[in-house]
């Protein structure tokens, strides 16, 4: 897998550093051991996006160990909205998602997932296990708080709806500044991706009908064949990104299935064909989205028939608010973190649509992983979880004292 970093990673082997400010001796140990034990179950026991129930209750019980309060007033199908913090001061909120991916695990651990066909093969038991720990370290410190910190545990990101669940239930209506992280597999534990400006991008899909007509493969003059059209239009969309995208731009577009037939003897009636556009600007998005309406509807005109188009529109990107990606610089320096400038990720993120709401940053946190994610062999390195806790502890408080 090539690396996402304009800076070298650490050498493996190198020393982890982490924060030693808080937590020494045995209370860090038994908060490290509280993580793993999270991030296992969870694992273990994998559910689907908009299925979270189990996990959601799981977590609501973590949390009230904690004495947390859950937010009920903000009401989701699944996932919570938690909150630590007194008084009347800002309010900044931290996101972790709980959901799975319908994958068979490869992993062959010991905690490996207990259900056929679903598996965390992203991370985000990692993610909730730490967004858990940063609320116990933040409960710790609830009597110096300057405010509110809010705590959202948010299903479906995987399907891209759960974000604006949240963002209709009111969570976010007073919100100042959110904050986030995803696992990146290629950074070593120890190291924090930060950068302002987009991070992630923007993830569209599309699906294709071409209409043909049929008749008996031997004789395609009496009829339009769809496969053909199909296979024309796939390529001519790869030009797209070559001559209508500027060379300092970037975009991609990949049709990841074609499907049309039923017989070795039988020119079908139509073919469909779907997949995605990823983009990092907003005005290369809406060129791409105009060009391969005009791009599909002219190579099916040129075969003699139709073609109709049906855009999904995902999330936007990832857009990090340039003040909070210097001020995270500071807090992952403060606790030992080594910081370096992450490539953008041509992946989405609902976490988008929270910064559409309020200035947010989204970070990638080091797990020196094996595989990329939603791999079946996907797995983390679980020394990232008490680091991971602090930083997002540090930057919610951190955040609350700027504002």
């Amino acid at each position: 897998m090539k690396s996402d970093l304009e800076q070298p990673k650490q050498h493996s082997g190198q020393q982890v550093q982490g924060p030693e400010h808080e937590l020494h001796g045995e209370r860090a140990e038994e908060f490290v051991e509280r993580l793993i034990t999270i991030r296992r179950h969870l694992h273990r026991n994998p559910e689907l996006s908009g299925e979270e129930r189990e996990t959601t209750a799981a977590i609501r019980s973590w949390l009230e160990e904690e004495g947390v309060r859950i937010a009920d007033e903000y009401v989701l199908r699944t996932g919570l909205v938690a909150e630590v913090g007194q008084g009347d001061g800002p309010v900044v909120a931290l996101r972790a998602d709980i959901d799975a991916l319908p994958i068979q695990e490869e992993t062959k651990l010991e905690f490996a997932s207990q259900v056929d066909g679903k598996m965390h093969a992203c991370g985000h038991d990692a993610h909730t296990a730490i967004l858990i720990g940063a609320a116990r370290l933040l409960k710790q410190r609830e009597s110096i708080l300057p405010g509110k910190v809010r705590l959202i545990f948010q299903p479906s990101e995987e399907k891209a709806t759960g974000a604006r669940q949240v963002i209709q239930s009111g969570a976010l209506s007073d919100v100042r500044a959110v904050f986030g992280l995803h696992n990146k597999p290629d950074l070593q534990v120890g190291t924090v991706g930060i950068r302002e400006g987009a991070l992630m991008a923007a993830a569209d899909g599309f699906v294709v009908k071409v209409e043909g007509v049929g008749t008996h493969a031997a004789v395609p003059e009496a009829g339009i064949d769809p496969i053909v059209v199909a296979a024309h239009i796939v390529t001519a969309l790869q030009a797209i990104v070559s001559r209508n995208v500027g060379a300092q731009e970037s975009a991609v577009i990949s049709v990841t299935k074609l499907h049309s037939g039923t017989a070795w003897n039988v020119i079908p009636d139509e073919a469909i064909l779907d997949g995605t556009v990823r983009t990092f600007d907003e005005k290369v998005r809406a060129r791409i989205r105009e060009r391969f309406n005009q791009v599909v509807a002219g190579v099916a005109a040129a075969y003699g028939t139709r073609a109709t188009v049906r855009w999904i529109q995902g999330p936007p990107a990832v857009v990090n608010d340039e003040a909070l990606a210097s001020a995270a610089e500071q807090v992952a320096s403060q606790i030992g973190l080594n910081s370096v400038r992450p490539l953008p990720s041509p992946a989405g993120e609902d976490f988008s649509f929270y910064q559409k709401e309020v200035p947010g940053l989204f970070l990638f946190l080091g797990t020196s992983g094996p595989h990329e994610w939603h791999h079946p062999g996907f797995d983390v390195d679980e020394r990232a979880l008490a680091l991971g806790a602090h930083l997002l502890a540090d930057l919610a408080e951190q955040a609350l004292r700027n504002l």
